[in-house]
C-alpha cells in the first residue's frame, strides 16, 4: 500500500496527531518489539493513552487501557506457570463478549500460544470434536459452559472464571518478553452446513490493513465503540483489533438485547456499533430511544442485508450504515457505505484501496458485468490455510471465497449467495438470496430463508420458511403469487411453511441443515 495515501488516511482520522513524546516513543517500542499482533495493539495503545478507558462491560465496570495489558499480563504469566501453557501451544477460549475474553486472546499472544476462538453455539459434541481437531492444550470458558466441557479429553486443561481470576491475582507483576514465534488467531468457520474448520489468521505487517478498513468506514482515535458481534467471530475479533489501533473505548455486553443495546448506546454516547445484520432487525423491532443514540458510524458484516433493511434502518437512525462483505478466509473484499446502500440496499459495495476483486467463470477467466461467476479476492489479509492442512483455490495472487456473485456497470458487487446453496430446479439455477430478499418485503415477514429439497419431476424445488411478525398472518398462496409477479416460475416456491423463528447460528447466519431437518421431521 503506498505511503502517500496510508499518511492521508491515518491523518484523517486522528492517529497522527501530536503526543507527550515519551509515549509516542513507547508506542513505537511497543509496536517494534511486539509487533501488529493483538498483543502488540493493546501494548501500543497503553503506551500512548494508558489512562483512557478500554473496556465498559454491562455492569458500568471500566477498566483502563494500562488495567487491561496489566492483567492480561498476570493472566499470561499464570497460564505459564500453572498450566505450562508455551510458544506453539493452542488455548480454545469460549466466552461471551467480556473484558476476560479479551484478556485470555491476549494473554496466549503474549506466550506465542495459538488463540482458537470458539463458537459459543457448540454443542457438547462439536465443542469435543474441535478441541481434539485443533489440539487444545488449554480452554478458558465462562462458568456458564461448565456442563459442555465435562466430557472434554482429560489432557484438555480447563480454566474457568474463577480459576482465571485466581491466575490474576496471584501472578507477580514484571515484564514479559517477546517470544520466539508469533501467537497467531484461529477462527472456526461458521459452520452453517457441516462441522466447523479452523481458519489460521495472518498477522498484519503494518498499517495496511487497518487503513483499507477505516478509509471506507469513518471511525477515528479515541471513539467509542460497542462491539455487539461476537468476538469469537472473525466481524467482532476485527472491530477489536480495529479497537486497539484506534485506542478506543469499547463497549461489551455478555449477549445481545436490543433494548439493553440501545440503552447503551445512549449511556455511554457511543460513535459507532458493530453488529450483524440479524441485530439490525432487532433493534428496529423495539421503539427508539429519546434522544436517539449520537452514532456516526453502524458496521455490520457476517451474513447478507436482507431486502429493505439497510434504507429501513438508515430512516430510523441516520445515514450512518457500512456493509463489509468478506469471509473468515479473505478477511474483507468489498464495503457498501451509505449512499451506496441508499441506491442499491443489497449491494455489498466496492473493492476498498489495496484490495482486488474479481469474478471468475469455471475456468478461471473474468466474466463480463452482471453476470454471475465465482467472488475472488486478494488483500493483505487472506488466512493462511485451514489447519487441517488444506486451503482454498488461489487464481494468480487471489484467493475463491466460495461465493457466487456480479458486478454491475457501474463496479458494484452482488453477492447472490454461497456456490453450494444454489438450487437447480427443472435445469435452472436459482439463488435463495433473490427470493428471499423478495419475500422480505412483506409487511406481514419478519425474516425469511429459502432452501432446495428434492423433486421427483424437477430434481429440487423450493421451499421458503417464514416468521411473521406477532399477530400477522400469511396465505401460502398469496406468497406464491406474490414471487410468480415479480420473478420467474422457477423462482416461485412450491411449500411455504410458517415457523416462529429462524433456526441460526451466533453470528446470525439461516442453519440450512436445521431447515432440511425440520422439514422432513
Amino acid at each position: 500500500m503506498d505511503l502517500p495515501f496510508v499518511v492521508a488516511t491515518l491523518t484523517r482520522r486522528g492517529l497522527l496527531t501530536p503526543g507527550r513524546p515519551i509515549r509516542v516513543a513507547a508506542q513505537l517500542q511497543a509496536l517494534r518489539r511486539w509487533g501488529w499482533n493483538i498483543a502488540g495493539e493493546l501494548r501500543q495503545a497503553a503506551a500512548r493513552d494508558p489512562d483512557r478507558t478500554a473496556v465498559v462491560d454491562e455492569q458500568g465496570t471500566r477498566t483502563t487501557y494500562a488495567e487491561l495489558l496489566d492483567r492480561s499480563e498476570r493472566l499470561a504469566r499464570g497460564m505459564r506457570t500453572a498450566l505450562g501453557v508455551r510458544p506453539g501451544d493452542r488455548v480454545g477460549v469460549l466466552c461471551r463478549n467480556h473484558p476476560g475474553l479479551v484478556e485470555s486472546i491476549v494473554a496466549a499472544t503474549l506466550l506465542g500460544a495459538d488463540a482458537v476462538l470458539v463458537n459459543t453455539g457448540l454443542s457438547a459434541a462439536q465443542l469435543a470434536t474441535v478441541a481434539e481437531e485443533q489440539r487444545l492444550r488449554v480452554l478458558v470458558h465462562d462458568a456458564e459452559f461448565v456442563d459442555r466441557v465435562a466430557n472434554l479429553a482429560a489432557e484438555v486443561l480447563r480454566l474457568d472464571e474463577r480459576a482465571r481470576e485466581e491466575l490474576v491475582v496471584g501472578s507477580l507483576s514484571g515484564e514479559l518478553r517477546p517470544p520466539g514465534r508469533d501467537g497467531r488467531i484461529i477462527v472456526l468457520t461458521s459452520g452453517t452446513t457441516g462441522a466447523p474448520k479452523g481458519a489460521r489468521r495472518p498477522t498484519p505487517n503494518g498499517f495496511g490493513p487497518l487503513v483499507s478498513i477505516i478509509d471506507r468506514i469513518p471511525l477515528h482515535a479515541r471513539d467509542t465503540v460497542m462491539i455487539a458481534a461476537p468476538l469469537f467471530h472473525t466481524w467482532g475479533y476485527a472491530a477489536l483489533q480495529v479497537c486497539f489501533a484506534l485506542r478506543a473505548t469499547i463497549v461489551l455486553h455478555r449477549r445481545f438485547d436490543p433494548a439493553a443495546t440501545l440503552a447503551a448506546l445512549v449511556a455511554q454516547r457511543c460513535d459507532a456499533l458493530f453488529a450483524v445484520p440479524v441485530m439490525l432487525q432487532r433493534l428496529l423491532e423495539v421503539p427508539p430511544p429519546e434522544p436517539r443514540p449520537p452514532l456516526k458510524v453502524v458496521a455490520v458484516s457476517g451474513s447478507a442485508l436482507p431486502g429493505g433493511l439497510a434504507p429501513r434502518f438508515m430512516d430510523v437512525y441516520g445515514d450512518v450504515l457500512h456493509n463489509l462483505y468478506g469471509s473468515t478466509e479473505v478477511s474483507w473484499a468489498s464495503i457498501a457505505g451509505p449512499a451506496a446502500l441508499r441506491a442499491a440496499p443489497t449491494t455489498a459495495g466496492r473493492a476498498p484501496h489495496g484490495t482486488r476483486l474479481q469474478i471468475l467463470d469455471a475456468a478461471g477467466e473474468p466474466v463480463p458485468p452482471g453476470r454471475v461467476g465465482r467472488i475472488f479476492v486478494g488483500n493483505e489479509m487472506l488466512f493462511e490455510g485451514y489447519t487441517s492442512g488444506t486451503t482454498r483455490e488461489h487464481r494468480d495472487g487471489l484467493l475463491d471465497t466460495g461465493d457466487l456473485g456480479r458486478l454491475d456497470a457501474d463496479g458494484l458487487l452482488f453477492v447472490d449467495g454461497r456456490a453450494d446453496d444454489m438450487i437447480v430446479s427443472g435445469g435452472e439455477n436459482v439463488f435463495p438470496s433473490e427470493v428471499e430478499d423478495l419475500i422480505a418485503r412483506l409487511p406481514q415477514v419478519r425474516e425469511a430463508a429459502v432452501i432446495g429439497v428434492p423433486d421427483p419431476r424437477y430434481g429440487q424445488r423450493l421451499a421458503t420458511f417464514l416468521a411473521l411478525h406477532p399477530g400477522e398472518t400469511l396465505d401460502p398462496e398469496a406468497v406464491r403469487e406474490y414471487v410468480r409477479h415479480y420473478l420467474a416460475r422457477f423462482s416461485v416456491p412450491r411449500d411455504v411453511v410458517f415457523v416462529k423463528y429462524l433456526p441460526r447460528n451466533a453470528t446470525g447466519k439461516v442453519l440450512a441443515r436445521e431447515l432440511h431437518r425440520y422439514y422432513y421431521s
